[in-house]
């Protein structure tokens, strides 16, 4: 194989898949190298949530610019369906961080993002299968929703190839080729593949590629479970997506009879992503039953359907890496910490732009540069919360 490219892009993920559409109907010539099949690391483990809500300016705006491509999917992408599902989102935080949450919903609200802080009393009315105490304080997006994150990349995909890229799964990036400081292509299990640009969009597994051109990328393998359970009798679906802070989950429906739950403690840092994912830690169905009955009493009446694990990359201040290092023509599109796919249809067209034009305009990606580590100015939010993973 001596195929060639004016962009190979590593990993068929949504943020992968998102650049190589919007790369590709701007009349780029794009290969996409997959290792496994399309969705089959971080976002076939996704959550799906998609909503605004961030403590850091940059991202929440990021965020809001991606919501109308999940809305408008038939118009604007034209393959597939990402399956979303408008129910509303709910950020719930407790008194230590109520004043944070009203300077993050105004900043949010002063570039447009259509957000409110609501009263317990409100929260309640929103959320009637949900306890929640006087001193607890709540924004909310009523826009918001959540999606299904492997048929979003499949669609990102199809589109993509429809638009002239070329698609390589069960393809294993074992080298990266340069030439005079550029790099030139990657060396596969399957051959040579030339390019000017290479883009690591290997989730997990993107420190590896990166080492390939001499990169120590900060980012770990980072481990989450999730599990599935069914509603108890009583609960009408859909009812909003919610990020409980002070009960360190997040939850939202899945279907008609389902409820996916998440917790964002005890999550694992290190180790190989090459970890199988097929099942969840031994003490987390006990932990999530906990976890939601206390917040959703009449989940005492639930049922365990599932439950799985999932892993991504994960950097030091939880934010994702946008731009180029090492060799010239090398990009990172990596180290989403587990909440990349929201904002995968904006980030997509964004790095497009870069790549094509020297520089990203329709939204501002310049703080994900990766020189803000060993520059010492690790990204934090302007009211923030402590650390989602830890």
């Amino acid at each position: 194989m001596n195929e060639s490219a004016d962009v190979l892009v590593v990993g068929a993920g949504v943020q992968g898949t998102s650049l190589a559409f919007h790369l590709a109907r701007r009349g780029a010539s794009v290969l996409l190298v997959e290792r496994s099949t399309v969705a089959a690391g971080a976002t076939g483990r996704s959550s799906g949530f998609v909503r605004a809500h961030y403590d850091l300016v940059a991202e929440a705006a990021i965020a809001w610019a991606s919501l109308p491509w999940f809305r408008e999917w038939a118009q604007r992408v034209g393959h597939g369906d990402p399956g979303f599902v408008q129910t509303g989102f709910l950020q719930l935080v407790g008194p230590a961080y109520a004043d944070a949450l009203r300077g993050n919903v105004a900043n949010q609200r002063a570039i447009g993002i259509e957000t409110e802080v609501v009263s317990p009393a409100d929260a309640r009315r929103l959320a009637p299968l949900m306890r929640i105490a006087d001193d607890e304080l709540a924004a909310y997006e009523p826009g918001s929703g959540y999606a299904d994150p492997t048929a979003t990349a499949a669609g990102f995909l199809a589109a993509a190839r429809v638009a002239g890229a070329r698609y390589l799964a069960g393809t294993t990036v074992t080298g990266v080729t340069t030439a005079g400081g550029r790099v030139t292509g990657v060396e596969t299990s399957r051959g040579l593949l030339g390019a000017a640009v290479v883009v690591d969009a290997a989730g997990a597994w993107a420190g590896r590629l990166a080492s390939l051109v001499g990169l120590e990328v900060p980012i770990a393998t980072w481990r989450h479970d999730t599990a599935y359970l069914g509603l108890a009798g009583g609960i009408v679906s859909p009812f909003p997506i919610v990020i409980d802070h002070p009960s360190e989950a997040y939850f939202r429906p899945e279907g008609r009879e389902l409820m996916l739950v998440g917790l964002e403690d005890a999550n694992e840092v290190g180790g190989s992503p090459d970890r199988p994912t097929d099942e969840a830690s031994p003490t987390f169905p006990e932990r999530v039953a906990d976890r939601i009955t206390r917040r959703v009493p009449v989940m005492q009446e639930g049922t365990f359907h599932s439950a799985h694990s999932g892993q991504d990359g994960i950097t030091p201040d939880q934010r994702a890496i946008l731009g180029p290092a090492g060799p010239d023509g090398f990009i990172l599109l990596c180290g989403f910490s587990g909440t990349g796919f929201k904002t995968a249809p904006a980030i997509g067209l964004a790095m497009s732009e870069l790549i094509l034009d020297g520089a990203a305009r329709s939204v501002d990606i310049a703080p994900f540069a990766p020189t803000r580590f060993a520059a010492g100015r690790p990204l934090r939010g302007e009211y923030p919360y402590q650390l989602l993973w830890h």
